[in-house]
């Protein structure tokens, strides 16, 4: 496994605070409301890239790697991985965001699938152009 640099990849799609309402019976945040704020990072991303309605599909690779306390500031970091016909894969990682004093700290991180989808709900397909822009853009940052 190859370590990690201590810096967010993406883009800052959400930020909030945890709130006591957020916590179980331990004092810690629900790990449900983490991955809810993940779940709209994401669908912010998707949506605007997209250029329309998005659904989670799918979660995978979920790891949380310490606690969120009340008052911690997490934000969430996007970027998109895959894009298909109808679907978009997005990395989002969760960070603890320190005053500038401390190194932030990586909450959680995992792989979200969106589908982009109609006013009626029914899959969409993503328009060509915003593939063959994505493309490009992954190309470039390969060579």
């Amino acid at each position: 496994m190859t370590e990690r640099p201590n810096q967010p990849e993406g883009i800052l799609s959400l930020q909030t605070i945890a709130m006591p309402a957020d916590t179980n019976w331990s004092g810690d945040v629900f790990g449900g409301w983490i991955v809810s704020q993940m779940d709209l990072a994401g669908a912010i991303h998707v949506e605007r890239f997209s250029k329309g309605r998005c659904a989670t599909i799918a979660i995978n690779q979920m790891s949380f790697l310490v606690p969120v306390k009340v008052g911690n500031v997490i934000s969430c970091y996007t970027k998109i991985l895959k894009v298909g016909n109808t679907s978009v894969q997005v990395q989002i990682e969760v960070w603890n965001s320190h005053d500038d004093s401390r190194e932030p700290v990586r909450i959680t991180e995992g792989v979200f699938t969106f589908v982009a989808v109609d006013i009626k709900g029914n899959k969409r397909v993503i328009a060509e152009e915003i593939k063959q822009a994505f493309a490009a853009f992954d190309k470039a940052k390969v060579l």
